[in-house]
């Protein structure tokens, strides 16, 4: 018959944070173990891939590493990925030129009436 396993934990349903694994220690006995959540990564707030460069900690692990490690030295850095910075630059520098050749056309055409 198996040994039976207590738990160390007041908890005893089987949630996310209460996931354990049985683990023999060196005197022969079995114990749980408890596991730690898995890390996410950051995801960028556009598209929603990872954003490369900043590692998965969990958020109170964030608080104890320095501003350098959570982001990237770049517009945007933690925050959005590298395409979608490229592609809002591009963006903007494209709505201002159509806002500069909307104002050249209609002062041409103020000049044209005159």
């Amino acid at each position: 018959m198996a040994q039976r396993v207590t738990l160390r934990k007041r908890t005893p349903y089987n949630t996310t944070s209460n996931r354990r694994r049985i683990v023999k220690t060196p005197g022969g006995k079995l114990v749980y173990h408890h596991l730690k959540k898995p890390p996410t990564q950051p995801k960028c707030g556009d598209c929603g891939i990872g954003l490369p460069g900043v590692p998965a900690l969990r958020p109170r692990q964030y608080a104890t590493v320095s501003k350098r490690i959570k982001t990237v030295r770049r517009a945007y850095g933690g925050s959005r990925c590298g395409d979608c910075v490229k592609s809002r630059i591009l963006r903007a520098f494209l709505v201002e030129e159509a806002k500069i050749v909307k104002k050249v056309i209609k002062s041409q055409k103020t000049a044209g009436r005159k």
